[in-house]
């Protein structure tokens, strides 16, 4: 996206200090000379004790100058959950008069649960059309909450291709000229008609967070429930494809304090601290910031942290291994990070994978070779699961002398070859294949080998 500023995320799990790391790191960003704005969800009072501006001053609609070279906007669900209503029923509006239906007016309308995912995604979708700013830092829900509000987008949009694939939309131009035969309304062409606003709409916010410039900083205090919320997170934001671009190890107690408590807790802070990052096996430790007592502000606490990087952070991506040649299997490779190996699930439905990480699951399209193959068996080892693959003698193209010089070609034309639409070939006829099953089969044992061993 041409001219599209960088985008930081900032989440944890929930009463970590998120909301305030997540101002402080906007206010580091602009000190830094790059224009940023802040959007965050907190109240207007809280916000502006945050940054040490007036409430008042925050509770504007628009974005506010708070500080040289950083603006601050509140996230607030209503006015976009009614103008969303008021757009839906207009769309609809020949399906709701067929219907006999009633339409609700704007002064009636009160959010339902979701209303402040969609207005997240619309702030941001927002600041990311405003070239001027050169960063955007956003306070997002709890850490689980976000991966699903990330993941949301995608999930959707798989959804709609689903219940109305995309050659019946294609149809719809032929459904004007069957209304005027008929002489009544269509209400599917309503239907159809919003199902293509919905679907332009989606792609777009699932672009925006596939950009290259978006990346996640997490935050916890080191406690065992907090730990533990984090590692299913960074799971699910490597199952989603989004990279980390920090962890920030918040509210950490002096070791040397003459107080025993106070010690003994610094103590179980750190083995948490270390637990963590060998469950997710990243090779920067987290950083670590001191306790700032209880109002904590981000004037100080940006002192502390750096400014957000301006590289490109990498992304998880799956990865697949052509060894057809050495034992005659293809693995394919998705990295999870922090994920724990009787939280995970995996399914083969025709041409793709369903892969479960605790909450979060994610329906990956396979590359071509492997949609020619079997899966013989997974593993989970060293925060990666990987998929074999026997290729399917049914499927599998042969050369004319009938060796295995085809599968090999083959294989290294499948991680870039074309994906089909989601829900092609079995998906369509329902067939499931659990990893370690033969075709069709369902069991859930077998899934992953015995010790966690790799694929080989």
């Amino acid at each position: 996206m041409s001219g599209a500023p960088r985008t930081l995320l900032v989440t944890g799990p929930g009463g970590d200090g998120v909301s305030t790391v997540a101002a402080a790191t906007a206010l580091a960003s602009a000190r830094s000379g790059r224009l940023t704005l802040l959007l965050s969800r907190e109240p207007a009072d809280r916000l502006g004790a945050l940054l040490g501006v007036p409430a008042d001053a925050l509770a504007g609609a628009r974005p506010v100058e708070v500080a040289p070279g950083l603006w601050a906007g509140r996230i607030v669900s209503g006015p976009p959950f009614r103008a969303a209503v008021l757009a839906a029923q207009r769309q609809a509006r020949t399906a709701l008069a067929a219907l006999g239906s009633a339409t609700l007016e704007e002064d009636e309308l009160t959010e339902l649960p979701g209303a402040e995912q969609w207005a997240t995604l619309a702030a941001l979708r927002a600041a990311q059309a405003d070239e001027r700013w050169a960063r955007v830092v956003v306070d997002l829900p709890p850490a689980v909450d976000a991966v699903r509000l990330l993941a949301l987008p995608g999930q959707l949009r798989r959804y709609l291709r689903r219940l109305l694939p995309q050659e019946r939309r294609a149809a719809r131009a032929l459904r004007p000229l069957l209304a005027q035969l008929a002489n009544v309304p269509l209400p599917a062409e309503a239907l159809l008609g919003a199902a293509v606003d919905w679907d332009a709409s989606l792609s777009e916010a699932e672009g925006l967070l596939a950009d290259p410039g978006l990346a996640v900083r997490l935050v916890f205090e080191p406690t065992a429930r907090s730990v533990a919320l984090l590692g299913t997170a960074h799971a699910g934001l490597a199952l989603h494809g989004i990279g980390v671009e920090e962890v920030l190890a918040n509210r950490l107690v002096q070791g040397r304090s003459p107080d025993r408590l106070v010690r003994a807790l610094a103590a179980r802070q750190d083995a948490l601290i270390s637990g963590f990052a060998q469950s997710v096996g990243r090779s920067e430790a987290p950083r670590r910031v001191p306790h700032m007592g209880p109002d904590p502000d981000a004037a100080t606490l940006a002192g502390l942290l750096p400014a957000p990087a301006d590289r490109a952070i990498p992304r998880p991506e799956p990865v697949l291994e052509d060894r057809l040649a050495e034992d005659g299997r293809l693995v394919w490779r998705l990295p999870l990070p922090g994920a724990v190996k009787h939280d995970l699930d995996l399914v083969r439905r025709g041409d793709e994978l369903v892969v479960t990480t605790g909450p979060f699951r994610r329906v990956l399209p396979l590359p071509s070779a492997p949609r020619r193959c079997v899966v013989d068996g997974a593993a989970f080892a060293h925060g990666e699961l990987a998929v074999r693959f026997t290729p399917d003698p049914e499927r599998w193209p042969r050369d004319a002398e009938g060796g295995s010089e085809g599968r090999t070609a083959a294989a290294s034309a499948g991680p870039t070859a074309p994906t089909t639409p989601a829900g092609s070939e079995g998906a369509e006829r329902g067939e499931a294949q659990r990893a370690g099953g033969g075709r069709g089969e369902a069991e859930r044992d077998g899934v992953f080998e015995r010790g966690g061993e790799s694929a080989g």
